[in-house]
């Protein structure tokens, strides 16, 4: 997408301010390239798009018109699944929290739904006795030692007496089939995918007379970024190719001679992989102040709208200013960028360098990831989606800028 000034300006002029640009020819892109990554390797692969890392609706179809399998986490997103037509035999269904009527929809319309507790359990073997002429299939989430420093809090220990009690349980429920293992850690540095595999993989043998259905390796993958983004993590950022060596390969070495019939699905669940380069997000300059020789730009957006996994991370941005100045010959600060909001540390950029005025627009770039999904409806509503249609050159509104009934429409007086 190549902007100008009156692009941005025209688009803030009839959309509203702030916006968001969705580039799903990009999305697209990724998607074909991270697959192909995993199926060169291990060719009984398969992408279960995260949700809810970002659910716009015209992503979810892509997904799935391109055999893709939706990853979802709550009754909402799994209605979201089926009312865009995605078959429910190809919905995988995790997360700590399924309401019981989400959880009969999926085991019942012949989805898999991953265990993450002893409750979840109690509810699936309720449903199985009601419904004892349907066959149910399940997974469990595991949870075991990566040597990251976070504990994760999702699935069952495997080295605990529930893990088995749960898998013995449900193995011996006639109308429920245990046809896979399931793990999500949050770390994405690459050396983490070996413990994770190895074990998924080991225990698959250990707990399975035969092969499995699945292995599901699950999410947390970085995604294509700008260098100066890159070098703000603190482990390499891997390539989707580095990832698929690693993962897809061990699956080959384990079931490559098998017949394909019996080879174990590999599942991976990519969010922020496949979405988060694919939108920026453009703000206006508001304001211009210094406070104590400190400089501080205010925009019309927040850090709420791009949600950075930290407040020391800048995403790359770029200024296109209103003056058709050259900015090189004007005097150069180092500038906070700050939010609309009341909260103090509400900054999206921390030390610019460079020249803001009054009027600029700034583009950040990488805010596909969770940034859509997790904004509050706190002092302002979530803006625009504009998707850049390249064939014909022209912007198409995905989502429309959200207005006061939209959030107070559900108080009742």
């Amino acid at each position: 997408m190549n902007f100008t000034y009156d692009i941005l300006d025209n688009l803030s002029n009839t959309y509203g301010e702030p916006f968001y640009l969705l580039d799903t020819v990009k999305f697209e892109k990724n998607y074909d390239e991270f697959i192909k990554a995993f199926r060169d390797i291990y060719p009984k692969s398969f992408i279960a798009y995260s949700y809810k890392t970002n659910y716009i609706p015209k992503l979810c179809l892509l997904v799935n018109q391109k055999g893709g399998y939706a990853e979802v986490v709550s009754e909402m997103e799994f209605d979201l699944a089926v009312k865009l037509g995605v078959p429910i035999q190809k919905i995988i269904y995790n997360g700590p929290y399924k309401s019981e009527s989400s959880i009969k929809k999926c085991l019942t319309g012949e989805g898999t739904v991953n265990l993450d507790s002893i409750p979840e359990a109690d509810v699936i073997e309720k449903i199985a006795r009601e419904r004892p002429e349907t066959d149910m299939s399940v997974g469990i989430r595991c949870n075991f030692d990566i040597g990251s420093s976070v504990v994760s809090r999702f699935g069952l220990d495997v080295d605990g007496d529930e893990f088995n009690r749960v898998f013995e349980r449900l193995n011996k429920i006639d109308n429920v089939n245990i046809k896979g293992l399931h793990c999500h850690f949050p770390d994405r540095c690459l050396e983490t995918f070996v413990p994770r595999i190895d074990k998924m993989l080991h225990l698959s043998e250990d707990l399975f007379q035969s092969p499995p259905e699945f292995i599901n390796i699950g999410g947390g993958y970085f995604g294509k970024m700008d260098t100066s983004l890159k070098n703000q993590f603190n482990c390499k950022v891997p390539s989707y190719q580095e990832y698929a060596d690693v993962i897809a390969t061990k699956m080959q070495n384990a079931y490559g001679k098998l017949d394909d019939l019996v080879k174990p699905k590999l599942l991976l669940e990519p969010g922020s992989a496949l979405v988060a380069d694919t939108m920026k997000f453009v703000v206006k300059v508001i304001s211009m102040k210094v406070v104590r020789d400190k400089y501080i730009a205010t925009v019309s957006g927040s850090r709420f709208n791009v949600l950075t996994t930290s407040d020391k991370i800048n995403l790359p941005i770029r200024v296109y200013n209103c003056d058709k100045k050259d900015s090189s010959n004007n005097k150069q600060y180092l500038i906070d960028i700050a939010g609309y909001t009341c909260i103090e540390n509400d900054y999206l950029y921390r030390g610019y360098k460079g020249y803001l005025a009054v009027g600029d627009y700034i583009v950040f770039d990488n805010v596909g990831s969770y940034s859509v999904v997790m904004k509050p409806p706190f002092i302002l509503p979530n803006c625009a989606v504009i998707e850049y249609d390249p064939k014909n050159k022209t912007y198409n509104i995905v989502k429309r800028e959200e207005g006061l009934e939209d959030i107070f429409d559900t108080f009742l007086e």
